[in-house]
């Protein structure tokens, strides 16, 4: 850590997530060591402008706080992959950003002395400048061993999210919640535009806008019906 207290933090993925949250972490403080390469360096070097491009051993070794932002199935081969040749370094942070692992994913780390967090901001990334606005009003899920739990939970904070824990045991279910919600709006949007195309409307998606905000947004009011022994339908 640096003599202000501010971490050295590098990423590990250059999808929609990982860039975001440097730039929040960077906006809070905190200096950056580097990111990985990824598939659109334009709009990582618009939101982190002249930030190394290094390779994940080099990020691992080289950052007090590792943030990890990789796709859920590549999660658990590249933290055991660090391992194997020796990436981790005792007592640095490893933060990941998955919904639907809790820091068991992190053990490979953990056994080379780094420690493990998990914090998932709970917004659906566009890897753009606009995530950063909605991070500020967002809730982060933070999952983190009892001793280091307030430092997930500052980290999350200082991305501007309000941090909710979850029980490593109650993390698989939480990931399946944001699956739920995320995938199954989509797919039930993507629907009912093209519905409307093929009924002759010009501009399905703002004809259904209002609509489905105010429809989502009655939902959410009355979500407790839910846990009130009222069953929701069964989706197959």
């Amino acid at each position: 850590m640096t003599r202000d207290g501010r971490l050295g933090v590098g990423v590990i993925g250059a999808g929609r997530v990982g860039p975001v949250v440097a730039a929040a972490l960077a906006g809070a403080g905190h200096a950056l060591v580097g990111i990985t390469a990824g598939s659109d360096p334009d709009r990582v070097e618009a939101l982190l402008p002249g930030l190394a491009v290094l390779d994940a051993v080099e990020v691992a070794r080289r950052s007090e706080l590792v943030v990890v932002a990789v796709p859920h199935d590549q999660l658990p081969g590249l933290v055991s992959g660090l391992a194997e040749v020796g990436g981790w370094q005792p007592g640095q942070l490893v933060l990941h950003t998955d919904a639907g692992f809790g820091t068991g994913v992190l053990a490979p780390a953990v056994a080379q002395g780094a420690i493990p967090l998990a914090v998932h901001p709970a917004i659906a990334f566009t890897g753009t400048s606009m995530d950063l606005r909605q991070l500020t009003s967002a809730y982060a899920a933070v999952t983190a061993p009892a001793p280091v739990l307030p430092i997930a939970q500052a980290l999350a904070v200082e991305l501007g999210c309000e941090p909710v824990v979850i029980a490593e045991a109650d993390r698989v279910a939480y990931g399946e919640a944001i699956a739920t919600a995320t995938e199954f709006s989509r797919s039930i949007v993507a629907q009912s535009t093209s519905l409307l195309a093929g009924a002759g409307v010009a501009n399905p998606g703002a004809f259904l806008s209002l609509l489905v905000h105010s429809t989502i947004d009655h939902a959410l009011t009355d979500g407790g019906a839910s846990t009130s022994g009222v069953r929701p339908p069964v989706i197959e």
